[in-house]
């Protein structure tokens, strides 16, 4: 009688565990991330006391971004003695973002780009010259960009 109970409990045990298994399409039911990806056109040659274009190219699942959420320029100078506040970005179609700078003095600077969409947030930092660089920001430059816990400023 008690082998009849314990084969009983087993069968039983068996068929509600076989009901609690996951479907093979359980992993359509969940959000796909799609990781936004940034691209930044500068010219190649910056000067100081000259207006600048500075873009942003916007892509998610391969295609252009339009509309994102919000992208915002950040831009600072790698001594800190200039910093220009964050501006949004102007849309100018087909996933490009851009905005017009005059830089005020010649420099190592570094250019945030803080963007999201569809619940996708990045914000990559980019290093470049205007001008002539002092001995000081020589050495900087071999020390490469800054990691993201050394960038000073606001976050999303």
């Amino acid at each position: 009688m008690k082998s009849i109970r314990l084969l009983l409990l087993l069968f039983s045990s068996l068929c509600i565990l076989s009901a609690c298994s996951a479907s093979e399409d359980a992993a359509d039911l969940y959000k796909k991330e799609k990781p936004l990806q940034v691209e930044v056109d500068m010219p190649k040659s910056l000067s100081a006391e000259t207006t600048q274009t500075v873009k942003a190219i916007l892509k998610q699942d391969g295609k252009p971004v339009e509309g994102a959420g919000f992208v915002h320029f950040e831009i600072w100078k790698q001594d800190h003695s200039v910093r220009y506040p964050m501006e949004e970005a102007a849309e100018i179609g087909n996933g490009v973002y851009q905005m017009d700078i005059r830089f005020k003095e010649d420099g190592l600077y570094y250019l945030e780009v803080h963007a999201g969409n569809e619940g996708s947030l990045v914000s990559p930092v980019r290093q470049f010259i205007v001008g002539e660089l002092s001995e000081q920001e020589m050495e900087s430059l071999k020390q490469g960009a800054p990691t993201q816990q050394e960038v000073p400023g606001h976050h999303h």
